[in-house]
């Protein structure tokens, strides 16, 4: 049984052919309409539509010629822009003929809504648009038009770029073949290529159609793609606001292509998401928290996502936990993803400290903030965390393990109870959350990305550091192993390593093999040369944020630390002399 079996059922005629729609939800809520793409069927967006069924009246229709709708005849002709948006003023009439729809389409699907848009004919019907993999072709025909006329190395490179993405356009334009490929092997391999190739999971789709829905769905491009380009419309101009979501590893769209779309659609929201073509069968949950933000938006009266921080695009409505996130780097990093729009869980030991980041994470931005007082050295509370996080607020996007507790003393004054007690924050913290927290995103199979918080000292050898050393060089072996096992489930890990930041580690940093009063001294001491050294905790955070978007393995943050990163990859014996220096007192 799939998603759509409980849906309720009509059928809409326009014209010659007869759609095949679908409902959830309640009718009398907003209505949301998706429109599917090549080679699918309605039933793509089964896993997004039953997410957004309690909040919309959410409605789904076979494009014609594909599912159980009925196919044009002849079918050359059939397909045209035109008279798909017959269909879908017949759909929107049938389903909600008192309120304009919020739109949402993907591949051919957002292709032919972004006609619905922009034409006179439907203006008053669509209260916004959602698109993703799926450019306007008439913005499309302009773009070429732009970088044919005024070419440069960097113009010829896109359209060469996208020129090779488009390779499958050439082929589907070949009479017979793709007719043929499509009833025979392809029609067969195709649900395997996309499990292994895009990470598609497995069941309900697609659909036993699938070899007619692609032969008939040739014609979308016949009939439509060359005449589009060659004679783009001037007045392409989206009439409702539109939302659009660019997965960055889409294999058949450059993101060069939506450069310039705010020349067409002025009230624009763009997200981006790490992730394939086929984003509604691989990132429901993301896909769904966006749209049912955005038709909120528009329905509050609203025509964008408040949210404008760095990376808004990518983090917007994404849940984020933080540890050790009562001050310091903890503490600015929930700060940076609240600008950035996310939901943030900030936690630490110091629940006073963990409320105070969450009311200020809501007042930078933060749609949502929560604080949670956790030990994480603590594996039975880590657990009962996780538990709540999942039950309350969701699977978390983007995990920091960043809590850390500071140890200075020779490795023969350093007692096994000083070891342990660094041990259980610094590496077993880390270890509680990836394993917790990690396995939460692997079993939901929509990515996400795990930050450790290591340090410098994680490849700087020193000789009153062996335990703080010690921990984060584990964490940072630690991530890199984590990063090897989780790449193949779309999780990203990452090591920061920052140097000497600003933040109150000295204030609470441990020296083992000296009494009260000189270990007051030794602080004192730290905490003026971190505060001489005066890297704030923001610039770490920013390059947490970065580093998350990049994907990238291991950061060194401050030159101190990338210059001590460089000299263990290249000068390691220059690092073990420099670490026999006697440190001054």
């Amino acid at each position: 049984m799939t998603v759509l079996d409980g849906a309720r059922e009509r059928r809409v005629r326009t014209g010659e052919v007869e759609l095949c729609v679908a409902e959830l939800g309640d009718p009398k809520q907003p209505t949301v309409v998706l429109v599917h793409g090549y080679p699918d069927t309605k039933e793509v967006w089964s896993e997004v539509a039953v997410r957004l069924a309690d909040r919309f009246h959410v409605v789904l229709y076979d494009v014609r010629g594909h599912g159980r709708s009925t196919a044009p005849r002849p079918l050359r002709g059939g397909f045209t822009l035109e008279k798909l948006t017959d269909d879908f003023l017949a759909v929107a009439d049938a389903v909600s003929p008192d309120r304009p729809v919020h739109l949402v389409g993907h591949d051919w699907g957002s292709v032919q809504s972004w006609e619905f848009v922009t034409v006179g004919r439907t203006e008053g019907r669509i209260a916004s648009f959602t698109s993703m993999s799926g450019p306007s072709l008439d913005h499309f025909g302009h773009w070429i038009g732009r970088r044919l006329k005024r070419p440069t190395p960097r113009r010829v490179g896109q359209l060469l770029g996208q020129g090779a993405k488009s390779w499958y356009v050439y082929l589907l334009h070949t009479p017979v073949l793709p007719e043929l490929a499509w009833r025979g092997p392809l029609g067969k391999r195709w649900p395997g290529i996309l499990r292994r190739v895009e990470k598609v999971p497995g069941g309900d789709y697609p659909t036993p159609s699938l070899p007619t829905d692609a032969a008939h769905g040739a014609w979308l491009y016949r009939d439509n793609v060359r005449p589009r380009l060659r004679h783009p419309r001037n007045d392409a101009y989206a009439h409702a606001p539109v939302q659009l979501i660019t997965p960055l590893g889409d294999s058949f769209l450059s993101e060069r292509l939506y450069d310039e779309l705010e020349l067409w659609a002025p009230r624009l929201t763009r997200r981006t998401l790490p992730a394939g073509h086929w984003v509604p069968r691989t990132r429901p949950d993301r896909l769904a928290g966006w749209i049912t933000e955005f038709v909120t938006t528009v329905e509050g009266g609203r025509t964008e996502v408040a949210a404008s921080g760095k990376h808004a695009d990518r983090f917007g409505g994404q849940l984020v936990l933080v540890t050790g996130a009562g001050s310091g780097i903890g503490r600015a990093t929930a700060f940076a993803f609240a600008e950035a729009g996310a939901r943030v869980v900030a936690v630490d030991r110091d629940a006073e400290s963990a409320a105070r980041t969450a009311e200020l994470a809501r007042l930078v931005g933060a749609p949502d903030a929560w604080a949670e007082a956790v030990d994480v050295s603590d594996g039975q509370a880590m657990e009962k965390l996780a538990e709540k996080v999942a039950t309350e607020y969701g699977v978390v996007d983007v995990l920091v393990n960043n809590a850390g507790i500071g140890l200075s003393g020779s490795f023969l004054d350093t007692t096994p109870e000083d070891w342990k007690k660094v041990l259980d924050v610094n590496l077993w913290g880390v270890i509680h959350g990836c394993r917790l927290f990690g396995r939460q995103m692997a079993e939901r199979g929509q990515g996400g990305h795990i930050v450790n918080t290591a340090s410098a000292a994680a490849f700087q050898p020193s000789k009153v550091l062996p335990a703080y050393s010690t921990s984060k060089a584990a964490v940072l072996m630690l991530s890199e192993c984590l990063r090897a096992e989780l790449a193949g489930q779309g999780i990203g890990v990452t090591a920061i390593c920052p140097g000497l930041v600003n933040t109150n580690i000295t204030s609470t940093a441990r020296f083992t093999g000296v009494d009260a009063e000189e270990e007051k001294r030794l602080r004192q001491r730290s905490a003026r040369l971190y505060g001489l050294r005066n890297y704030p905790p923001e610039k770490v955070a920013d390059a947490i944020i970065d580093a998350v978007v990049q994907d990238r393995a291991v950061v060194p943050v401050t030159p101190e630390a990338r210059g001590v990163h460089l000299m263990s990859r290249f000068l390691p014996g220059a690092l073990r002399a420099i670490a026999r220096v006697e440190p001054p007192l």
